[in-house]
C-alpha cells in the first residue's frame, strides 16, 4: 500500500491501520482529484455566501447558545480562529501516536466529501502534516460526543494555526517550530474552516476503529486460550460437534464451534466419552456460545465503522449542487450510533474475560479441575505458591473491566445553555473499551502462560509427551521458546511481560 487517496468514501480499515502504525509517508496520504474538486466547489461556495451577506450558522453567527449573534463577514475569519482557541480546553493525558494519525486521517477524510466548506489547501495541510510526521498533542478528556468530538479536535486544529504543541521525532515542540521543521507554514483559517475542522465524530470513530480491530485479534487469541485451557484439564470436544451449534444457528457460534474443532484437531490431550465426567463445566463446554456471542458485539461495531469512516460529520453541511447554495444544519455530529456500540462491545469483551479467568481458576483449583492438575500448579504446594495470585490479578482485571461496562452512552448532560440538551458520551464510551481492551490482553496472557504450565504437569503425570492440537501445539512452542516451564516459584513479573510481548508483537 504506497498511496492512499482520500475521498471522503472508500477509506478502508486496512489503510487507517497501516496510517496509524505505518511510518510518516508511507503509505503516502493524498486528496483525490475528485475530492479535490469537490472541496474546492464547496469553498467556493462559503465565499459567495459570505458576498452576499447571506445568515447562514457558524459562518456568519456565534456557535452553540450564541447561535442567533450575527457575525459580519469582515470578522469571518477572527471567527474561525476563536472556535480553535476557546474550544481547545482538553485535560488528561495526550493521545499516543497511532491514535493521533488515525484521528488526523479520519478528520481528513469526512472532510473530503467537499460539504464542509474547508478549502483544498487547508485538507492538504493536514496532510502534509500526516505525511511527514508533525502530530499534534491531543488531550484525551474533554469530549462529551456531541457536538461530535469539540475539545480534542480542536488541539488537533490548532496546530494549523501555529498554537499549541507538536511531536515530531518523538520531541514536543511548540506548533510553529515543529511546522519549521518540516517547511510548512500555519494558515490563516477562512469561513466555516474552523469549525468544520473542529465539529465530528473522527476521535471517536479512531479510537473505536483501533479498539475493534484488537478486540478482533483477541476474539482469535481467546479461542486458542479456551483450547489450551481444555486440553490441560483433559476437557472433551463433543461439545463442539457440529450437529449441536447447526441446531442453533448463529453464524459466529458455529464459526467458533468450527474453529475450535480445527484448533484441537489431533490432539491427544482431549478425551472422549467418559461415563465418569459426561460433560465439562460451562467455561468450557459453552466456549462458542458465548465467544460467538462477543464476536456477534465486534461484527457489529466493524459495520457501524465502515458506515461511520465515511461519513459527514459536521454541521451545517453545504449542499451547491444547483446555483443555489443551501447551509443546512443537522446532527450528523452526535455520536449516539457509536456509543452505544461501544458500550455494547465493552460489554461483550468483559465476556469474553470473565469466561477466561474462571478457565484459569479451574486450571489452579485442584477441586474444581477433579485433581486432574495440581493445587495451583505446582507438585510442592505450601512452600510453593505456584499460580495462586495469577488467578487474583485475572480476577482483579475482570472486576475492574466490570465497573467499566456500565454504558457511558446512558448518561447526559446538557451543555451550552441547555441548547446542546442531549449528548452521547462517544468519547467516554470509546476510552472505556480501550481499558476494557488492554484488560482482556493481560488476562488472555494469563491464562496462556497457565494453561502452558498446566500441560507440562499433565506430561509429567501422564509420564510421556502427548500430541497437542494442530492449532494448540504451535502457540504452546512460541510460550515455551520465551517463558520456561515454572519449577519453583520464582518472580513472576518478567514472564508476564513476555507473554504480552509475544502477543503484541504478533508472534501469537
Amino acid at each position: 500500500m504506497e498511496k492512499i487517496f482520500l475521498d471522503g468514501e472508500s477509506l478502508s480499515f486496512e489503510a487507517v491501520r497501516a496510517v496509524a502504525f505505518g511510518r510518516p509517508g508511507e503509505p503516502e496520504v493524498l486528496l483525490s482529484e475528485r475530492a479535490r474538486n469537490q472541496v474546492d466547489k464547496c469553498a467556493k461556495a462559503i465565499e459567495r455566501l459570505l458576498e452576499r451577506g447571506e445568515i447562514a450558522y457558524g459562518i456568519t453567527t456565534g456557535f452553540g447558545a450564541l447561535k442567533d449573534k450575527i457575525i459580519p463577514a469582515s470578522e469571518a475569519e477572527t471567527l474561525q480562529k476563536n472556535i480553535i482557541l476557546s474550544h481547545a480546553v482538553g485535560v488528561g493525558k495526550n493521545f499516543d501516536i497511532p491514535t493521533t494519525r488515525a484521528i488526523m486521517l479520519i478528520r481528513a477524510n469526512t472532510l473530503a466529501r467537499g460539504y464542509s466548506g474547508v478549502r483544498p489547501e487547508t485538507l492538504e495541510l493536514v496532510l502534509d502534516l500526516l505525511n511527514r510526521g508533525v502530530h499534534p498533542l491531543i488531550p484525551e478528556k474533554g469530549s462529551l460526543g456531541a457536538s461530535g468530538d469539540l475539545a480534542p479536535l480542536a488541539h488537533f486544529a490548532a496546530l494549523l494555526i501555529g498554537e499549541g504543541n507538536a511531536e515530531y521525532n518523538g520531541e514536543i515542540l511548540d506548533a510553529n517550530q515543529a511546522l519549521k521543521k518540516v517547511n510548512l507554514k500555519p494558515i490563516t483559517l477562512k469561513a466555516k474552516e474552523g469549525l468544520a475542522l473542529t465539529n465530528g465524530t473522527s476521535v471517536m470513530t479512531a479510537i473505536g476503529l483501533l479498539e475493534t480491530l484488537k478486540a478482533r485479534r483477541l476474539a482469535d487469541l481467546a479461542d486458542i486460550a479456551g483450547c489450551l485451557s481444555l486440553e490441560a484439564l483433559n476437557g472433551t470436544t463433543l461439545a463442539f460437534d457440529e450437529r449441536i451449534h447447526n441446531l442453533r444457528p448463529h453464524p459466529r457460534q458455529i464459526e467458533c464451534a468450527r474453529r475450535m474443532r480445527e484448533i484441537l484437531d489431533g490432539s491427544e490431550y482431549v478425551r472422549g466419552f467418559d461415563p465418569s465426567n459426561v460433560q465439562d463445566a460451562y467455561t468450557l463446554r459453552c466456549i462458542p456460545q458465548v465467544h460467538g456471542a462477543c464476536r456477534d458485539a465486534i461484527a457489529y461495531a466493524e459495520w457501524l465503522l465502515k458506515i461511520e469512516l465515511n461519513s459527514v460529520t459536521d454541521n451545517p453541511l453545504i449542499f451547491n449542487d444547483s446555483d443555489e447554495i443551501e447551509v443546512v444544519s443537522g446532527g450528523n455530529f452526535h455520536g449516539e450510533p457509536l456509543a452505544l456500540a461501544f458500550d455494547y462491545l465493552a460489554i461483550a469483551l468483559s465476556e469474553l474475560c470473565n469466561i477466561s479467568e474462571r478457565r484459569i481458576n479451574r486450571l489452579t483449583d485442584e477441586a474444581s479441575n477433579s485433581h486432574v492438575l495440581p493445587a495451583f500448579l505446582t507438585e510442592n504446594s505450601g512452600i510453593n505458591s505456584g499460580f495462586m495470585i495469577v488467578q487474583y490479578t485475572a480476577a482483579a482485571l475482570c472486576s475492574e473491566n466490570k465497573i467499566l461496562a456500565h454504558p457511558a452512552s446512558v448518561d447526559t448532560i446538557p451543555t451550552s445553555a441547555n441548547v446542546e440538551d442531549h449528548v452521547s458520551m462517544g468519547l467516554t464510551s470509546a476510552l472505556k473499551l480501550r481499558q476494557i481492551n488492554e484488560n482482556l490482553e493481560y488476562v488472555l496472557a494469563l491464562e496462556l502462560m497457565t494453561a502452558a504450565q498446566g500441560i507440562d504437569l499433565r506430561k509429567k503425570r501422564i509420564g510421556y509427551d502427548k500430541r497437542l492440537g494442530k492449532g494448540t501445539k504451535p502457540v504452546y512452542e512460541k510460550i515455551r521458546s520465551a517463558i520456561p516451564f515454572v519449577e519453583k516459584d520464582q518472580f513472576m513479573k518478567p514472564l508476564i511481560d513476555r507473554m504480552i510481548e509475544l502477543i503484541r508483537s504478533g508472534e501469537i
